[in-house]
């Protein structure tokens, strides 16, 4: 049987792994950690019935949604989101 690190199942295979220096609190590699917080967050926003979009803008712009989100204290998604709504609704 293939192990796979990123498999919660079969995680009684690395318990005889000792390693040197401090104990981990995960058995995980970081990048497998990074991969199962991803796939967790992914299902939280669907169950929530939230969709992903993606933008690519210039630092300006990136610098005046963060200067504006701090000051409304809302996320910045949160005020793109109410941005893109005003605009539709207008």
């Amino acid at each position: 049987m293939a192990k796979e690190a990123a498999d919660r199942t079969t995680i009684d295979l690395f318990a005889d792994e000792r390693r040197r220096g401090r104990p981990r609190s995960n058995p995980l590699p970081r990048e497998a950690q990074l991969r199962v917080n991803k796939r967790n967050q992914i299902q939280r926003d669907r169950a929530k019935g939230l969709k992903r979009i993606e933008l690519k803008v210039s630092q300006d712009l990136y610098d005046a949604l963060n200067d504006k989100a701090v000051e409304s204290n809302i996320s910045r998604s949160q005020l793109i989101e109410d941005i893109l709504k005003q605009a539709i609704d207008a």
